[in-house]
């Protein structure tokens, strides 16, 4: 099955502790994870940060919301139990607890008005599909769309610039991911060659210990297996074992499937990668502003 939202998880967590005890977080995730039947795939899904867990992240803040509405409590660091309003909920067997349930206790509401400036018309809470979604979910949803729309950009600028300047891009992002010693080195290397289906070569690293062959294609159509044959023949030629063939289409899946059988260690970057490249590595692209997401140092609030 799918990860549950985290109002989805708010009556089973709700239920989790409903004997009083105290809880720690990884009792209730794994507990958790465990009524949910989620496979081991599904437990290990980060967010597109990679910096938590999906599931980890929709039971904190599951965990959050009863907080503000009383029904849940912090009784020490990383620990929690039921509140008596938590008891009582439970008592009346509610067929789920959501945002919309939460808006009955006022302390839930006075909790929720920072951010009405940011919401909806009810002014506490965003329209209701997206409130399936964790706080850090739609930051990083948000920064996802706002980075395949720069790709996007990227690519509609690489396919209509001169062969010329595709190469120069080329180069600079090769460079800047530690390849081709300097710019200089990499531009007398990139595009001298124009023999045999290569462009050029360039360093691996620094001090020259090992040459990579690279083919640059400002291409529309995409590349298909003969293409790649060709290079493959040409590196046979330099007694290469390694290659780059980088383009501003895609590969065929037939392409793909030939660099794999081969010896040669040929990497296929087709126009979207380089333009995530370009984004990660800084070419063709200004920052336009920065956001930190900060959380709560528990370790500083410890006495002693």
């Amino acid at each position: 099955m799918a990860i549950p939202d985290f109002q989805s998880i708010m009556l089973p967590l709700l239920r989790f502790c409903g004997d009083g005890r105290e809880r720690t977080n990884r009792e209730a995730i794994e507990v958790l994870s465990h009524e949910y039947g989620l496979t081991p795939e599904e437990q290990k899904k980060m967010l597109p940060s990679a910096q938590q867990r999906v599931f980890d992240n929709r039971v904190a803040w599951a965990r959050a919301h009863m907080k503000m509405a009383l029904l849940l409590q912090n009784t020490r660091r990383g620990v929690f139990s039921i509140t008596e309003r938590g008891k009582e909920v439970l008592t009346k067997s509610p067929k789920e607890i959501n945002l919309a349930f939460l808006r009955k206790f006022p302390e839930y509401l006075e909790a929720r008005k920072p951010q009405q400036n940011n919401h909806s018309s009810d002014g506490f809470l965003l329209p209701k599909e997206q409130e399936t979604n964790t706080p850090e979910e739609r930051l990083e949803e948000a920064y996802m769309f706002l980075r395949e729309s720069l790709a996007d950009e990227l690519l509609i600028q690489l396919k209509s610039s001169s062969p010329t300047f595709f190469e120069k891009i080329v180069v600079e992002v090769l460079v800047k991911m530690g390849y081709g010693g300097s710019i200089k080195d990499a531009g007398e290397a990139v595009g001298r060659s124009g023999d045999e289906g290569i462009d050029g070569i360039i360093k691996e690293d620094r001090l020259g210990l090992d040459i990579i062959y690279v083919q640059a294609k400002k291409w529309e159509n995409t590349v298909s297996r003969p293409e790649i044959q060709k290079f493959a023949g040409a590196l046979q030629g330099k007694r290469a074992r390694k290659g780059i063939f980088i383009t501003t289409s895609d590969f065929s899946k037939s392409a793909h499937q030939f660099v794999a059988a081969i010896e040669s260690k040929i990497i296929l970057i087709d126009g979207r990668q380089l333009a995530s490249f370009m984004i990660d590595f800084g070419v063709g692209v200004a920052t336009d502003a920065v956001y930190e997401l900060k959380r709560l140092d528990s370790d500083y609030f410890t006495e002693g």
